[in-house]
């Protein structure tokens, strides 16, 4: 399967903050926020994966760094810093512009692991990241450091969930 760009799944996107986006404080709700930087996500993913769907498997290190005011425009710039063989790490950068005074503030950044997904909803194989420059290499390093913490992760959670069924006072029931 022959290899895709970094660039060639690039995606810009833009949301004008709208009333109906705040909350009582006035400023853009986070979940706003978190639903444009999955759809941004989820385009950047799709434009490598082509020809067929992905799905969203986990959300790494969102962090809100600014608000977001009403009538300012948010800018998503997402882009792939890892591929696998059927999941993929989409970094997304999310500013803000006031479009009266054109001053631009970092608000907000993701990173989003999306499975490809075939038309019977299997998890399908994808084309390889080809990396172009030492920028888009210093990110696939960090995004192969964060998959393996992700994977270790999951091995704790996996061992301490064993242990607790092993154990005589486990009570599912008392977990939620």
């Amino acid at each position: 399967m022959k290899g895709r760009s970094v660039a060639s799944s690039e995606t810009f996107m833009t949301h004008r903050a709208l009333p109906g986006d705040t909350n009582a404080a006035g400023n853009v709700h986070g979940g706003v926020i978190l639903k444009h930087i999955d759809l941004a996500g989820a385009v950047c993913a799709m434009r490598h994966a082509r020809g067929c769907s992905v799905v969203t498997a986990s959300i790494d290190r969102m962090e809100f760094k600014a608000p977001v005011h009403v009538g300012e425009l948010m800018m998503l710039k997402s882009s792939l810093n890892f591929v696998g063989s059927k999941s993929m790490e989409v970094g997304v950068r999310v500013e803000s512009e006031d479009l009266f005074t054109g001053k631009i503030r970092h608000v907000a950044s993701a990173y989003l692991t999306f499975v490809a997904m075939n038309a019977e909803k299997k998890a399908t194989t994808i084309p390889p990241l080809v990396v172009e420059s030492h920028t888009q290499e210093r990110r696939l390093q960090e995004a192969r450091l964060r998959r393996a913490a992700r994977q270790a992760e999951r091995e704790r959670e996996k061992q301490t969930q064993e242990e607790m069924e092993q154990s005589s006072v486990y009570c599912p029931e008392e977990l939620y």
